[in-house]
């Protein structure tokens, strides 16, 4: 078994993906990609995928015949941009829309097919108090469920809903994805990031992105 000392040398990134934190799991003995509010990431290697939920949602997406899959990290679901912007500036990945185009979309440009893919779906909690017709984490369900069934896609497996965070560590070589739902976790700390990030995005133009959890 590996050691920490003795650990592999990271595989190449696929072209695009250079930005995106990678780190050395000590426990797993695996490199694992660490996604943000915003970001996505597709993986032809033998590595984990790793992010944090609230009310956001995530994707989990491979072909696993042709051994591709990856994983997106979206906090609203829909933006009102035009195409052009989208294809310009990474940033519109925060939508639902364009996060779950552009998952898709890179997974078959780098030799998935369709009909092969895997769909897992998670996230969505309340966690934010005294929402109603507001509720992001509702409306991101909604938003993914009605996206991927007008696109003729079948969901697998998910777990959305709730009132809890969620750790989600996805394996796109097995597909095998392992959901923690911190309960122990300061959601109050979480619901103020989470209210302070929608601020952000829905007032201001396209810019960084903001980094939701430690």
């Amino acid at each position: 078994m590996l050691g920490d000392d003795d650990k592999p040398r990271p595989a190449k990134t696929l072209r695009g993906f250079s930005e995106i934190n990678r780190y050395w799991d000590r426990q797993r003995k695996i490199y694992s990609a660490k996604i943000l509010p915003g970001q996505y990431y597709v993986t032809i290697e033998d590595e984990l995928i790793v992010t944090v939920l609230g009310s956001c949602v995530s994707a989990c997406i491979r072909d696993p015949a042709m051994r591709i899959g990856g994983m997106n990290h979206f906090m609203l679901p829909t933006g009102e941009h035009q195409q052009k912007l989208f294809e310009k500036n990474s940033d519109a990945t925060r939508y639902g829309n364009f996060a779950m185009e552009k998952l898709i979309n890179d997974i078959l440009k780098h030799g998935g097919r369709r009909e092969n893919l895997e769909i897992k779906v998670f996230g969505g909690g309340k966690v934010i108090e005294h929402m109603t017709e507001a509720d992001v984490g509702n409306r991101n369900i909604k938003f993914v469920r009605e996206f991927l069934a007008t696109e003729g896609f079948r969901i697998v497996a998910e777990d959305m809903g709730d009132i809890f965070p969620r750790k989600i560590i996805y394996d796109p070589m097995s597909g095998k994805v392992q959901v923690k739902k911190l309960r122990s976790m300061h959601n109050d700390t979480i619901a103020k990031r989470e209210k302070s990030y929608q601020k952000e995005i829905e007032n201001k133009p396209l810019a960084g992105d903001i980094e939701l959890f430690d």
